[in-house]
């Protein structure tokens, strides 16, 4: 099973600055890459959890004393952590997003390039696919989706169209949603304007954001003193969530300050934005709009 290239691999991974007998955490396993990295430099001590909530993942699963792969959302990664004994961890390690292997199997739904059954679950178990949320949510709630995830202007057409056209017939393979929509796709645009709407329905099947925010959160009591978080986003919903995160401990609203005018995040960020080189770029085309940002336990929390 074909699994592309890890993204920014070696910055994200000395990004953790790995301490040979330490414990971390690659909360999106995928094909193994950032995990493989990570177990290249941890010592014979050192442990490695994994997460994937994609049975397809598992077949990439690692022989290594030190590895654990656990088949789950990472939302839930403080407990499932519990479970195998670990409150405090070194370093966490995040690539957001669609994994290049999800992108390709036509079958996922994921991808506008290929007809397939509107799917994108990212984990196959659950409940909602892409196919329940074109055909059964009402026209506000899907313009509302497609107005906040796809950040599309014009969200209330495209949602009265799909209303309208599912009424005739139900919709429910990727090529069938492209033409309902024809009208919305002028040549120049239409490979930008379907990767709107497509990534709008993926975010709400997998309850992408919720599950981000709900991760990140967990941070602060989850990284020992000097631990490192280290994130990659691809786009701009998930980055502004993870860069407010790490500089202010919060996703909305204003920090409180105390009687001296200090405030007290959890977190403070490492280094500078980094993102892929052109040659990264040519070789790995998925990387065009990756962002790595990195974080630390601040020093008073110590």
């Amino acid at each position: 099973m074909k699994y592309h290239n890890p993204v920014l691999l070696q910055q994200s991974v000395d990004a953790l600055a790995i301490k040979e007998g330490g414990v971390y955490v690659d909360v999106t396993f995928g094909g193994g890459g950032h995990s493989r990295e990570i177990l290249k430099r941890l010592g014979s001590k050192g442990k490695l959890f994994a997460f994937d909530q994609d049975p397809d993942a598992l077949v990439n699963i690692i022989e290594d004393e030190r590895f654990v792969l656990i088949p789950e959302n990472f939302r839930y990664i403080s407990r499932f952590l519990r479970f195998n004994g670990v409150r405090k961890v070194d370093g966490v390690l995040a690539d957001l997003g669609v994994s290049s292997h999800q992108f390709d199997e036509a079958e996922r739904g994921f991808s506008t390039r290929f007809d397939g059954d509107l799917d994108m679950r990212m984990n196959q178990k659950s409940k909602t696919s892409a196919k329940e949320v074109i055909n059964t949510y009402s026209e506000e709630k899907l313009a509302e989706i497609l107005f906040q995830y796809g950040e599309l202007r014009n969200s209330r057409n495209i949602a009265k169209t799909i209303v309208e056209e599912r009424a005739k017939e139900k919709i429910e393979t990727s090529f069938q949603l492209k033409s309902v929509l024809k009208k919305y796709l002028p040549n120049a645009k239409e490979h930008k304007i379907l990767a709107q709407i497509f990534q709008a329905v993926r975010i709400e099947v997998n309850e992408e954001l919720e599950a981000l925010k709900e991760f990140l959160t967990q941070m602060p009591n989850l990284l020992k003193d000097e631990g490192r978080l280290s994130v990659i986003s691809y786009h701009s919903l998930e980055d502004r969530l993870v860069k407010r995160f790490i500089s202010s401990g919060l996703f909305s609203g204003e920090l409180e300050k105390d009687v001296f005018g200090n405030t007290d995040e959890p977190l403070k960020k490492v280094g500078k934005l980094i993102v892929p080189s052109s040659e990264e770029i040519k070789i790995n085309n998925r990387s065009r709009s990756a962002k790595l940002r990195i974080a630390t336990l601040k020093s008073n929390k110590q």
